[in-house]
């Protein structure tokens, strides 16, 4: 089992981002889904601080993600035959990048702008990037919704993609994710 990525297979340490960051960001799309729709008391900040944390957890882990990626580079996707479906693939893979990372920042943004620290883990306080404002904030905030919704759009895609290459194609490409085994 190989650190590194390979031409054909993914690495321990591809595996381990890809994975770690999805589960991380079904946490912290659940949490942000549930506090959006609760009531704000002094009590409630709480889970407003662990939501902040996942989300800087998370523009890390992306950071990291594209540095590894330029040090190992991932092997090629597998082609589908079929050039529509190749496109859709390379776009999705493309927009999760994007998404996760302007979804902590524009989350960053409106926290910021809203004049409340962004504190880590309990312990340690992100700088405001954004003046305070309530125009800032709204904007933010707004964005950070917008990109939530797009985000669990292309998850659905992704998994069903994901599960279009287990069930019906069974070529293995989920297995290379899942194991780490070549094709």
């Amino acid at each position: 089992m190989s650190l590194r990525n390979t031409s054909n297979a993914f690495g321990v340490v591809t595996r381990a981002l890809h994975w770690v960051t999805a589960v991380l960001v079904l946490l912290a799309l659940a949490l942000g889904t549930w506090i959006a729709n609760m009531e704000i008391t002094l009590s409630a900040l709480k889970y407003f601080a662990y939501h902040k944390t996942l989300g800087s957890v998370v523009l890390s882990l992306v950071v990291l993600r594209i540095v590894w990626h330029r040090v190992s580079a991932p092997p090629p996707p597998l082609s589908h035959g079929i050039p529509l479906r190749d496109d859709l693939a390379r776009v999705v893979h493309r927009a999760f990048y994007v998404l996760l990372l302007a979804m902590p920042i524009s989350g960053w943004v409106a926290s910021s702008a809203s004049g409340i620290d962004t504190l880590i883990f309990g312990r340690w306080t992100l700088p405001a990037i954004a003046p305070v404002s309530d125009t800032w904030e709204e904007v933010g905030f707004l964005i950070h919704d917008i990109i939530g919704k797009v985000l669990v759009a292309v998850i659905l895609l992704h998994v069903g993609g994901a599960l279009f290459h287990a069930v019906v194609r069974c070529d293995g490409t989920l297995r290379r994710m899942v194991s780490g085994q070549s094709i």
